[in-house]
């Protein structure tokens, strides 16, 4: 729900720093697009419009994207404004909490565990679990990488650039530096292109994480199968406004709030499936101790303040990992009885 509440969120912002309307108004738009076809269609729907969204992302962003760079002059500008910042490029700044190179390593292992935390994100899993057939992962892969390297390459050159149109933020949200940039520097029609890039993003994953609770609300929470279509569509309503809630009434950023519900889905059920995936046999008692014990340490963690040290999924999910790895040896290493015996004989 805080994930979901996340994107929401992000909608409300993009339609502030565009149009300059309440962040609320933008909302409750998201909210209301996102009910409205995963009720309809379901998984499906969503798939359907995962494929439209992300070509509507990619041309929004490659527009922005060459818009900056020619706004400024050309890329040697560009790279002239960015060495004119005083430690722009400097890896390890000296306001880091931790100075030096263990600061450094430090942010890299940490978010080289907010990478490994993709398996315990259910919206995304379930795309795979979809897969026709084992040998369609290949071509998964291809376009799966090929969009995320062009997509974030784009969306960090971006980002760096909004550095140099908005050199002094002053009072202003962070978070509205790309619509502020696309209302500089492009006309409105290409400004509503960027608008809609941004609405495709938040909405692609919301309503993947609405339907993945809604799911575990109808199938997963009760031993019998609840598969009245009414009774999914209500679940899926009432996700959707708990997650219009959540982002209707918190009042921390979209990333802080990104970053939490991440790594508390992480924690919970990454070490589980590492377990499972490499053959380990893990009884029901300690998979849910794992989780809890797992999201507990997150949790506290970040209560702590710690998370500016090391991303506080690391300890969590090392948590759960210390907890199951014991339960049993890997079944890999072990013949079943039919072939210990087909052995024998032999």
């Amino acid at each position: 729900g805080a994930y979901a509440a996340a994107q929401i969120a992000a909608g409300g912002k993009a339609l502030q720093g565009v149009l300059g309307w309440d962040p609320e108004t933008g909302a409750w738009m998201v909210a209301t697009m996102v009910l409205v076809y995963s009720a309809a269609g379901g998984i499906r729907a969503s798939i359907w419009t995962d494929a439209a969204q992300s070509f509507v992302m990619l041309v929004a962003m490659t527009l922005l994207f060459a818009a900056g760079v020619s706004g400024f002059g050309g890329w040697q500008a560009v790279l002239d404004g960015w060495r004119a910042v005083p430690g722009f490029f400097d890896l390890t700044p000296p306001d880091l909490l931790v100075p030096g190179f263990f600061g450094l390593s430090l942010f890299v292992i940490g978010w080289m565990f907010a990478g490994i935390s993709v398996i315990g994100q259910p919206h995304i899993m379930a795309r795979f679990m979809a897969l026709d057939k084992p040998a369609s992962m290949n071509r998964a892969r291809v376009w799966y990488y090929g969009f995320f390297i062009a997509f974030y390459g784009l969306a960090t050159v971006v980002g760096l650039l909004s550095r140099l149109y908005l050199p002094d933020l002053g009072g202003m949200d962070a978070e509205l530096a790309l619509p502020t940039m696309a209302v500089h520097l492009l006309p409105p029609m290409l400004t509503g292109l960027v608008l809609a890039g941004i609405f495709a993003a938040t909405m692609s994953t919301a309503d993947s994480l609405v339907l993945s609770c809604s799911a575990a609300l109808t199938h997963d929470l009760s031993t019998k199968r609840f598969e009245h279509p009414w009774l999914m569509k209500g679940a899926t309503a009432l996700v959707t406004g708990l997650a219009l809630f959540i982002a209707l009434s918190n009042s921390s950023s979209v990333f802080s709030l990104v970053i939490f519900a991440w790594s508390a889905l992480a924690v919970a059920f990454g070490p589980l499936l590492i377990l499972l995936a490499t053959g380990r046999h893990v009884s029901e008692r300690r998979a849910i101790l794992m989780m809890l014990a797992g999201l507990a340490v997150a949790l506290a963690w970040r209560s702590a303040g710690l998370e500016g040290w090391i991303y506080e999924g690391l300890p969590g999910i090392l948590t759960g990992l210390a907890i199951g790895w014991p339960s049993g040896a890997s079944a890999t290493l072990q013949a079943r009885p039919s072939e210990t015996a087909a052995t024998t004989r032999t």
